[in-house]
């Protein structure tokens, strides 16, 4: 989006009659699904055994404090033969490549006895090291995939509180920002090529069909053509598909965090909290002294200064800077981001035609500062993963879903949606369709949307395997 322009909202009951997606505002977008599926290298084995007695694993081994294995004491070892003892289902369930602990109350303290024999090859833990070494922060994973449904949802129902309940963006830039500070213990060069190769081939398959989308309908093409290659700039279209190309502002805000990802987090590492507080500044600056040039350098430029506090945020939280915060001062900074966030965007209601945080670049940033920094700063304090979530197949499912097609779900949503307005209008053919389902309703509407994006993850979401060097997959 480029917050240089006037944007509006959606009106009651978008998308349907003339025109699907035309002038459509859309401030805010979600985003791509980062690096880190990838299972971990196994543990020496005296290692397996001590995280195979964790309660349970976490993803992000950027942890500050350490987690304390369980030691059980020494015992004499009898030499008759083992016998079989009960172990918890949920010591071996696996899904889909996330790994489980085991929970605390399956831990026995009471050995069981064995034979004196030979140690076991190590190969033999392996396969179960591997998996608890898979493990994912459930956490981090479950608040992507609820930022994704609420992107879809502001999208569908174009509610102007969506921002300030659950601020999607500056989630995603947060979470982006600590897996960029993780991925960097590598050569800058190859963590940056590696999260092009695994964004663009997506994009180049999506935008295919949106290209020639347009092409189709009377669309003349300039030299801007080739940002469709690497969106490093906003990507020309037509206001025929305004609808589906204006999401792209996010693959080219997040692009450009990654290739000045290496510098920011050097100068972050100078001077960790003044870095953080001082990231504020440029918005600031935009907003009250000079607004950019009015083409797509001050596009870029407005949508970098909105997220480059929660971009650095992720840095705060993967070194730790966060937890050695005293936690009064971290409450204090961050009701005060969102206060100031909140005021702006309520005393501007009149001059913005509303207090939605996507049109408000200000109010945007210091509120998704004050509540991302909540988010994280609970979470290391607390040492919050929702490994629990394990328990619930179906639900821990459709996280691992979500996370996995991340890029799919967000590239294909706005289409998914401009569909689901004649396919909803073919209903209204049938009469028992006419009679007994709610097809002026909105939450109808949102309900197809999510089977055609069910549909295109199917369909389309092999691509991000491809981009990962992975085999590909109809679902992960």
């Amino acid at each position: 989006m480029s917050w240089g322009q006037e944007q509006r909202g959606h009106p009651q009951g978008y998308g349907h009659g003339p025109g699907y997606g035309e002038g459509q505002g859309y401030g805010e977008q979600l985003p791509y699904g980062h690096e880190g599926y990838g299972r971990q290298a196994p543990l020496p084995q005296q290692q397996q055994q001590q995280q195979q007695q964790q309660p349970y694993p976490h993803a992000y081994t950027e942890q500050p404090y350490p987690e304390q294995p369980y030691a059980p004491q020494p015992y004499a070892q009898p030499s008759y033969a083992p016998q079989p003892y009960p172990q918890s289902h949920e010591n071996h369930a696996s899904h889909e490549g996330h790994g489980q602990g085991v929970p605390p109350a399956a831990v026995s303290t009471v050995p069981p006895p064995v034979v004196e024999r030979a140690p076991e090859p190590a190969a033999a833990a392996a396969p179960e090291s591997a998996a608890v070494a898979a493990g994912r922060d459930r956490y981090f994973d479950t608040l992507r995939a609820v930022a994704l449904v609420r992107v879809v949802a502001y999208h569908t129902f174009g509610w102007a509180w969506a921002g300030l309940v659950f601020p999607s963006m500056g989630i995603m830039f947060g979470l982006a920002g600590t897996l960029m500070a993780k991925s960097l213990q590598r050569p800058a060069i190859e963590v940056v090529r590696s999260r092009f190769r695994r964004l663009l081939p997506p994009f180049w398959f999506w935008g295919v069909f949106v290209v020639l989308a347009m092409l189709i309908h009377d669309w003349m093409p300039g030299p801007q053509l080739l940002y469709w290659v690497v969106p490093l700039g906003d990507p020309p279209g037509s206001a025929w598909g305004e609808q589906a190309w204006e999401i792209l502002w996010y693959l080219r805000t997040y692009l450009w965090f990654v290739l000045l990802c290496p510098l920011l987090l050097r100068v972050f590492r100078l001077a960790p909290v003044p870095v953080l507080l001082s990231s504020l500044a440029p918005i600031l600056v935009l907003t009250f002294v000079w607004s950019g040039p009015d083409n797509r350098l001050g596009s870029a430029l407005w949508d970098l200064s909105t997220y480059l506090f929660c971009w650095i945020l992720g840095f705060a939280h993967r070194d730790g800077v966060l937890q050695r915060m005293k936690p009064a001062a971290v409450v204090l900074l961050s009701l005060a981001a969102l206060g100031y966030g909140g005021w702006y965007a309520l005393a501007h209601r009149a001059g913005f035609g509303t207090y939605d945080l996507d049109e408000i670049p200000l109010a945007q940033a210091f509120w998704s500062a004050g509540f991302v920094m909540l988010l994280m700063w609970a979470k290391a304090r607390f040492r919050i993963d929702f490994a629990g979530l394990t328990r619930f197949r179906r639900l821990d499912r459709i996280v691992t879903v979500f996370n996995a097609r991340a890029v799919t779900i967000y590239l294909w949503h706005e289409i998914a949606l401009i569909l689901a307005v004649p396919l909803i209008d073919q209903f209204w053919k049938v009469p028992a369709f006419e009679t007994y389902l709610p097809l002026e309703s909105q939450w109808f509407m949102f309900g197809v949307g999510w089977v055609l994006i069910a549909l295109f993850v199917l369909l389309c979401g092999w691509v991000e395997d491809v981009a990962a060097r992975k085999k590909p997959r109809l679902l992960p």
